[in-house]
């Protein structure tokens, strides 16, 4: 059971609700505190005070105020004209991160919003009513507002929902789960809406799959480095003490713990070969800089994931310097925390990183099956019958067409469109940053794959034995694929290494 307190969801939290379909219910301080800035909310309604979203209309409209019997209906048009998003539907995982993320928001009590409104969002996450979410129409400020109604829409019986495998209208959904629709009232529609939580969704479950593609890259670099007769001497601890970044050392560290007791690397440990090419010699300086590059968006999202990112924030009287805002409504107050930019450029960032990651994977495969540079005990592309077969050739061409596409991935972040009649004049585009991002490193999945099925074919030429934790990873691959016995369809072998590359399989397996 995840409780949720606005205050310690974490990434793994994230991966158990939207993978594993862990529960999640409220705490007893997060109910106290939600009803709290619900009265706060409520003590203003009333007033003639000009409060952004409860008594004004949104964005261009902000200074246009809604007369007091028009503002339940100023927040359901709010949800159904913002429920204009486009392309695929979110993925049952991504709408799931994305519902346990908002919950989660809301229930820091910032937000304005009914405890009864973020119990029925988690009855929905609880029950598997998922709303349908297209993934295009997020411009990451004011946060993801378009997918996020889409969500808002099926609260209150509109919009459409997936239940038990069958689409339905958001009203049909909640009924047969036993639910009734909300009406929304004050500030609630924008409550809703108003926040970066598709984009920290995504990006948590990237960190997550990042983090362990990057184990299972050292652990096939690795691999590489055994059966093409590389040193692992460049990965020894003094060569990282004098260069102390982080992600170099551990990387380098892996890749030694991986080769223990090789007697591969003994075979030739005072061979001629002075240096190794810098695929194999770099290992750790540039897996290592893509782990810092991911440790850098773990931190921001491990702060967004407990942030309060809508607006307007409803304050505890007294927090907020009176001057921000005048008269009663001082404590509802109007700012940017929507603005997805502390994501955006990090998720940049990482997809910049990962395509490094699979350049260098990509040059390590060309090693192993490269007939002008591999080694004498390997036969060209790895084929059984070079000539009149091709072996693991067209492996590699996979390989350079994914590495292609990594490289034509835009720098979202940086790219803002302003919308809003100029209100809203500068947007992040996290939630495309988001996209990117994961569409990168699921192209770094398929080009690791390709390396462990060429490194692993390549042992096959070894006759010494390999370390501890490459013996381990090349038995994983071999449960899965078969050495080759002649030319055959790779596309197979290499969705299915993919799977595996992310897969805690591979940790459980070779990280002791």
């Amino acid at each position: 059971m995840i409780r949720l307190d606005g205050e310690s969801l974490t990434i793994d939290d994230v991966v158990r609700v939207a993978r594993e379909d862990e529960p999640v219910a409220l705490t007893s301080d997060a109910r106290e505190r939600v009803r709290a800035s619900r009265e706060r909310v409520e003590s203003v309604v009333d007033t003639d005070e000009a409060v952004y979203g409860v008594t004004t209309g949104f964005g261009d409209l902000v200074n246009t105020r809604i007369p007091r019997d028009k503002r339940e209906e100023l927040q359901a048009n709010l949800v159904r004209s913002h429920a204009t998003g486009a392309g695929r539907p979110l993925e049952r995982e991504e709408v799931r991160a994305l519902l346990l993320t908002r919950a989660n928001a809301l229930s820091k009590g910032y937000s304005g919003i009914r405890e009864s409104v973020v119990d029925l969002l988690i009855a929905m996450l609880n029950e598997g009513v998922h709303p349908v979410v297209p993934s295009r129409g997020s411009l990451g400020a004011s946060g993801d507002l378009a997918p996020l109604a889409h969500v808002a829409v099926v609260l209150i019986g509109e919009g459409e929902a997936d239940y038990e495998g069958e689409w339905l209208s958001g009203g049909e959904a909640l009924a047969r789960a036993g639910f009734e629709p909300v009406t929304l009232q004050a500030k609630e529609g924008l409550a809703l809406i108003n926040g970066t939580q598709l984009t920290v969704g995504l990006a948590a479950l990237l960190v997550h799959d990042a983090e362990r593609l990057l184990l299972t890259a050292d652990a096939a670099g690795a691999l590489t480095t055994e059966v093409t007769m590389g040193s692992v001497v460049a990965c020894d601890p003094a060569i990282q003490r004098v260069r102390p970044h982080s992600g170099q050392a551990e990387s380098a560290a892996n890749v030694q713990r991986f080769t223990r007791d090789s007697a591969v690397v003994e075979s030739h440990r005072n061979c001629d070969r002075v240096q190794d090419a810098y695929s194999i010699r770099c290992l750790p300086q540039v897996h290592g800089a893509v782990r810092d590059a991911v440790a850098h968006l773990r931190e921001a999202v491990e702060i967004e994931l407990n942030s309060a990112t809508d607006n307007p924030l409803v304050f505890p009287n007294g927090e907020v310097d009176p001057r921000a805002s005048g008269g009663d409504a001082a404590d509802i107050v109007s700012g940017g925390n929507f603005h997805g930019a502390p994501l955006s450029h990090r998720l940049d960032y990482v997809a910049g990183a990962l395509t490094d990651l699979a350049s260098i994977s990509e040059r390590r495969t060309d090693r192993l099956l490269n007939p002008h540079i591999q080694e004498a005990h390997l036969p060209p592309y790895l084929a059984r019958n070079a000539g009149t077969e091709s072996g693991l050739m067209i492996a590699q061409y996979t390989a350079a067409s994914l590495l292609a596409e990594c490289r034509a991935t835009g720098r979202a972040g940086t790219d803002s469109t302003p919308v809003s009649g100029g209100q809203e004049d500068h947007v992040s585009m996290s939630a495309t940053a988001a996209y990117g991002a994961r569409r990168v490193l699921e192209n770094v999945r398929q080009v690791v794959a390709v390396e462990l099925l060429c490194a692993a074919e390549a042992a096959e030429y070894v006759e010494e034995s390999l370390g501890t934790g490459t013996t381990a990873l090349y038995e994983a691959v071999r449960e899965l694929v078969p050495p080759l016995s002649g030319d055959r369809s790779l596309a197979g072998d290499i969705e299915t290494l993919a799977a595996l590359v992310v897969s805690e399989e591979i940790e459980n397996r070779i990280a002791d």
